[in-house]
């Protein structure tokens, strides 16, 4: 009777999310520095519409709300993967230092291969997040992989990727360092179906393994040992999913930069709705994300029109207090 209730619980605040989704993406629609009315916006997204509005919203409005969901949905499961691997609710692919390996590949493309192709930079970023995890994973192991020497090695890391892009952006050319500056906020200004096209395999690939695996993933958060017990083959287990987390994290900062604190935020958010079951948590954690950040894109559009603050900036504006709180509630980290 008890899990019937939390599966309907479950199934309600999901129904909730996608509604709030839906809602937040008309809006996105609507609003701008061209007003549509809401049915000609819906219309002409679904394909229904006459063509007055049909550039605004299929070439400039529409790919932008879905490469900002898959952004959102593809960091916050990456964040739920990082937490439950680490034992740490502070984990988060910024944090851990995923997004600053991604970035800094992402960067040095950028900055150093104009000729690059858009549709190749969720690899590109892809390669920079795992080199930054199997230097995490090396320079942590001692007799075994530790979720807190994972944690501490990430942070080093992170710092160390952010010192390269800083000598990146100095060495660069100014319009080519320019576009790297933007990036790196974190923007999806100008997201076309150029980005969406490679961004979505992954998230629709991935997202549905890291459930399949949903039940070791549960038997992690209760320790080594118990793992162990349960006959989950931890250190391949646990590589796996840190891998699944890479290409996660590494493909939403190809197409939006380090969208800061999202995946450390709708984890937690979503958890508190749905509790700790990984295969409960997971699709509410993702369509929280894509909440997040679609949420914080329209208040960066129309805050303060026509200047358009970056979606990384509002999300760092919201998720740092956050993080404070989570330190001051958690003592011990």
């Amino acid at each position: 009777m008890k899990d019937w209730i939390q599966r309907k619980r479950w199934q309600l605040w999901l129904v909730l999310l996608a509604a709030a989704n839906l809602t937040v993406i008309v809006f996105n629609l609507v609003m701008g520095e061209r007003e549509i009315p809401v049915i000609d916006a819906v219309t002409t997204a679904l394909g229904l519409g006459s063509g007055e509005y049909r550039f605004t919203v299929m070439n400039l409005r529409l790919p932008r709300v879905v490469a900002g969901f898959l952004v959102g949905s593809g960091l916050a499961a990456s964040g739920v993967i990082l937490q439950a691997v680490t034992g740490n609710p502070l984990a988060s692919p910024g944090v851990i230092g995923l997004n600053a390996g991604a970035a800094a590949a992402a960067v040095a493309v950028i900055v150093l291969v104009p000729s690059f192709p858009a549709a190749g930079l969720p690899f590109a970023a892809f390669a920079g997040a795992l080199l930054a995890a199997v230097l995490i994973y090396v320079c942590s192991w001692r007799r075994g992989s530790s979720p807190s020497r994972m944690l501490v090695v990430g942070i080093g890391i992170s710092a160390m990727a952010g010192a390269l892009i800083t000598y990146l952006m100095t060495i660069g050319g100014i319009f080519r360092v320019t576009q790297a500056a933007i990036w790196m906020a974190g923007s999806l200004y100008g997201r076309s179906w150029e980005q969406v096209g490679p961004l979505l395999p992954w998230i629709l690939v991935l997202v549905p393994l890291v459930l399949f695996m949903a039940a070791s993933l549960d038997a992690i958060q209760l320790g080594e040992a118990a793992a162990v017990g349960l006959g989950v083959p931890l250190e391949r287990t646990r590589g796996a999913l840190v891998l699944i987390s890479v290409g996660l994290a590494g493909a939403a900062v190809s197409v939006a930069g380090t969208v800061s604190f999202v995946g450390l935020m709708a984890p937690h958010l979503a958890r508190l709705l749905v509790g700790n079951r990984s295969v409960r948590l997971l699709p509410a954690a993702a369509l929280m994300g894509g909440f997040l950040v679609l949420l914080a894109d329209l208040i960066g559009r129309t805050a303060f029109p026509p200047y358009e603050i970056p979606v990384g900036l509002v999300t760092a504006l919201i998720g740092a207090p956050f993080m404070i709180y989570l330190l001051l509630r958690r003592k011990p980290i």
